[in-house]
């Protein structure tokens, strides 16, 4: 009897559920109905809506499962209601003038075709398309008055998306890198947008076949290199955009019938895959910079060439050599849009810029390439040449390997390729020529980029210098036996050295013991001179042979750098990110994202990714730049570099991990995230960190350096709120005593000295005056530009100078979040005072950063050891062996250091060294 009451109780409430849903269904298209102008066709609400045209509806629950009002000219809007569908599969509304906001259709689990094209609807909420697991086509085309809107990166829930038509729909923004979420996606219409940015890499091996990005309103940018590995592609539309660079080999691509590439700026020559895609049909090249043999494809193509591009004659056929050669140059640098404008016709002694010739004007004899910003190779064509007596490379972002076959030109007189990234051995040049590769970091060294320069000069420069075998091996013998001797000269110093180091601790630990400590102030010049002390092998927690085991390639050696920053693996930094997983971006810069990693072990890092394509020229300076200085500095205020990748056009630079974020979010966005605000004690503290940490770049540092972007987003947080500072890309070389540098405006506005932004000549005192900028951010809470502030208070700096006239007017000024008594007003009272000085109109003016450290020191509470047995040990037993010992002591200390100034030196155990997670060195650095 029980079993029967419980059958019935269930069906019960099933019957209860249908009625539910179906009264659901019931309203939701009686409100559809009543939104619609004029209603369609057998549309009443007398009648059964189940009964109405081009509704179909699940018989067995009378559920709604497809609408379709496709070119009914129908007027009116979407009820948000719709969304109460539950159970709709298909809707159709395409080729109306339906205008409104458009219904979110989140969390309809069962819908799977949806087409809104041809409307006129006006925007789109945040969660539109939330929750569609099932969706496979989308259609919003036409829909061209559309507030603007992004692609939302939850549509990687919608795993079966197999069309997405979104062309003339208001979109902005780029195109996100998520299609690898997509295996079903074989047609994306995103033309006549306003997307920026460049190609994601995820569009890679996708199966998309129909691919339209054409007429976007600023222009996508960057390679398209990309596309050679979309396999299945058919039609490619790209016209009307600003991609650069070549057209990529598009062997793979076999099924291409139709490719648009008009009205960009690609350069270089036209590929032979190109001409040689068997089922081509139509193909645009016109409105670009292109060289080369002018294409010629096989009889049916429908071709139009136009006039602006440069091949080197007005017909099919092979161009001069010395044009072959030189092109083959500029494709090594990526086929640069200065040369495409330059080198045009069929004669490089013809007003070609950068290259001189002979006095017959036949034979090219120089090429001047230094100070023109290419990246990039050394192409070997280079050894086409035949008469080339000067080659000027120099100043540039070139890497790669210096060509061996650039040791065959017998007129070679001069070889510059000094300021470049260069690596690999370096070619024996005769005595005759002057050759000149200073500050080439890894040059002499081997190293595997894993990533594709252009120009192929990887086997050709790798190789060892010319010789007869004989005298081969003869000099390896010698290195061998010189490198042995070395080395044995090197242990027994290293091992005296740790001798007499360990003998000086004990020395000194037995004196505190005799006399007791006397506690003195933290020192300013907390700085860290690297020396050479082989790194303890196996690094910490056994690490290294985790990462050893993630990383792939061949194991040859590799070079480490100064601080022990590497090379490290692509396939590393995708683990550790979660494939660079949007769940893990910490923030979002110029030329690229941050994310979060973690490594097996729990330590977190910093992955700061960029693309080649979308930095630019300039963006490749301050990758550069980040590495040069970062590898070179090494203090407890400045965030550590611990490694990098180029992985094809990426480059990626690994931080240490800041847990708490910016000094922005804390000073500025606290509120919206939930923050508690800054004590003044914080804020001084940080202030002093600051000082510490540019005070060591501008004077305590191997070199003095210029910063030049000092601003609060640029500082970071650790989770004692004790502050780094970051981002190096634009650090420059300090000039010798008072006299400035001339280089590129560079910065951010509210922060800039006048003499720089003026005149653009830069001192160590651009730095003190942003540094006293930051020090008005962290009084007032307020921001150095702020346009909701009226005109007169808007600029802090000026603002605060006129509050600094009156003191009375100082407490109105500060942060109402202080709230501060009279001890804390004295403070930050000082703190003031000295942001004056800091910001004085006139550079002798302004005091040096070791002024401000002086200033502020006194007032930040003075650091205690936390235990005696932390403070007297040094992290050395003296019963352990000295192979123990000196590997404890580096581990404590954070860094290579042997000798140091005593005064010092204990004050770098806060100084991280690199996670646990990055050993010392890496049994691979290709980077593939």
């Amino acid at each position: 009897m029980a079993f029967h009451h419980h059958y019935l109780l269930h069906l019960l409430l099933l019957f209860t559920s249908l009625s539910s849903t179906f009264a659901d269904d019931a309203n939701v298209m009686y409100k559809l109905l009543a939104s619609l102008s004029p209603p369609p066709s057998t549309w009443s609400t007398s009648q059964p809506f189940c009964s109405w045209k081009n509704v179909n509806c699940d018989k067995s629950t009378n559920t709604v499962t497809s609408i379709n009002l496709d070119s009914l000219s129908l007027s009116g809007s979407l009820p948000p209601e719709i969304t109460q569908l539950s159970n709709l599969k298909s809707l159709s509304v395409q080729k109306n003038k339906l205008s409104g906001p458009l219904p979110s259709f989140s969390n309809m689990s069962n819908l799977a075709q949806l087409f809104l094209d041809d409307n006129q609807f006006t925007s789109i909420p945040q969660d539109f398309l939330l929750g569609l697991p099932n969706l496979v086509t989308l259609s919003i085309s036409e829909n061209g008055k559309l507030s603007p809107w992004e692609i939302p990166l939850y549509l990687t829930e919608s795993t079966n998306l197999g069309s997405f038509y979104g062309s003339n729909a208001s979109i902005i923004g780029v195109i996100p890198d998520f299609f690898y979420a997509f295996p079903n996606l074989q047609n994306l219409r995103l033309s006549y947008n306003n997307l920026t940015g460049s190609l994601p890499a995820s569009l890679g091996g996708s199966e998309i076949r129909n691919l339209w990005l054409n007429n976007q309103l600023k222009g996508l940018s960057g390679s398209i290199n990309v596309i050679g590995s979309m396999t299945q592609l058919s039609q490619v539309w790209l016209h009307a955009n600003t991609f650069s660079g070549s057209i990529p080999d598009l062997s793979k691509c076999e099924s291409i019938f139709d490719l648009q590439l008009r009205d960009n700026q690609f350069t270089g020559v036209v590929p032979e895959s190109v001409m040689s895609l068997t089922k081509l049909l139509n193909i645009t090249l016109q409105n670009n910079k292109l060289q080369g043999p002018m294409p010629e494809f096989k009889d049916g193509v429908k071709v139009n060439l136009g006039s602006t591009n440069s091949f080197c004659k007005d017909s099919p056929g092979p161009c001069d050599p010395q044009v072959a050669a030189l092109l083959d140059v500029a494709g090594g640098f990526g086929y640069p849009m200065s040369l495409a404008e330059s080198w045009k016709g069929n004669d490089a002694c013809k007003s070609w810029s950068f290259i001189s010739c002979d006095s017959a004007g036949k034979d090219v004899t120089v090429v001047t390439l230094g100070k023109r910003g290419f990246s990039g190779t050394i192409s070997p064509a280079f050894a086409n040449l035949t008469s080339l007596r000067s080659l000027l490379l120099n100043d540039n972002n070139l890497t790669g390997t210096i060509p061996e076959r650039l040791t065959t030109l017998r007129n070679l007189q001069v070889l510059d390729v000094s300021n470049n990234n260069l690596f690999g051995p370096i070619p024996l040049f005769p005595p005759s020529v002057k050759f000149t590769s200073t500050n080439n970091l890894l040059l002499g060294k081997n190293i595997s980029t894993g990533g594709g320069g252009g120009g192929g000069s990887g086997s050709e420069g790798s190789g060892s210098n010319s010789g007869s075998p004989g005298e081969g091996s003869g000099s390896k013998r010698r290195s061998v036996s010189a490198g042995m001797i070395a080395g044995v000269v090197i242990a027994v110093v290293l091992f005296v050295l740790v001798v007499l180091f360990v003998s000086y601790k004990c020395y000194i630990k037995r004196c505190h013991k005799r006399f007791g400590r006397v506690e003195t102030p933290e020192k300013s010049n907390e700085m860290v001179k690297p020396s050479v002390v082989p790194s303890v092998v196996g690094g910490s927690n056994g690490v290294l042979s985790e990462l050893q085991s993630q990383s792939s390639g061949d194991h040859s050696e590799i070079p480490a750098f100064e601080n022990g920053n590497v090379a490290i693996s692509i396939q590393v930094l995708r683990q550790v990110t979660n494939n660079f997983g949007e769940e893990n971006i910490l923030g979002r810069g110029g030329f690229g994202v941050v994310y979060k990693g973690e490594l097996h072990d729990g330590t977190k890092i910093a992955v700061k990714r960029m693309e080649s394509g979308a930095m630019g020229t300039k963006g490749m300076k301050e990758f550069q730049a980040e590495i040069e200085v970062l590898t070179k500095v090494r203090h407890r205020h400045l965030v550590a570099l611990l490694g990098s990748c180029v992985n094809g056009n990426e480059r990626l630079l690994v931080y240490e991990y800041m847990p708490q974020g910016t000094l922005t979010q804390h000073l500025f966005e606290w509120r919206e995230l939930g923050y508690e605000p800054l004590s003044w004690t914080q804020r001084v503290t940080i202030a002093l960190d600051v000082a510490r940490g540019v005070e060591y770049l501008h004077s305590l540092a191997q070199q003095s350096f210029i910063h030049r972007d000092l601003k609060p987003s640029n500082i970071l947080l650790g989770d004692d709120i004790r502050a780094k500072v970051a981002d190096f890309g634009l650090v420059r070389n300090a000039p010798d005593g008072k006299y400035s540098v001339e280089t590129r405006l560079a910065g951010t506005f509210g922060y800039l000295a006048p003499e720089y932004a003026a005149t653009g000549r830069v001192t160590t005192k651009v730095d003190v005056y942003a540094f006293g900028v930051v020090l008005m951010e962290i009084i007032t809470g307020r921001k150095a530009l702020d346009e909701t502030m009226p005109d007169e208070r808007s600029h802090l700096v000026t603002w605060f100078r006129r509050v600094l006239i009156n003191k009375d007017n100082l407490r109105k000024a500060i942060d109402s979040t202080l709230n501060p008594d009279d001890d804390t007003y004295e403070s930050i009272s000082k703190v003031a005072e000295l942001a004056g000085h800091c910001t004085a109109r006139e550079p002798f003016q302004r005091p040096d950063m070791g002024h401000a450290v002086n200033v502020l020191g006194p007032l930040v509470e003075q650091w205690k050891p936390t235990t005696h047995e932390d403070d007297d040990g040094y992290g050395i037993d003296l019963d352990m062996s000295l192979p123990q010992a000196l590997q404890r002591w580096q581990a404590d200390e954070g860094t290579s250091r042997m000798f140091d100034d005593f005064s010092i030196s204990h004050s770098q155990s806060s100084i991280p060294s690199k996670p646990s997670g990055f050993a010392d060195t890496f049994n691979s650095t290709d980077c593939r």
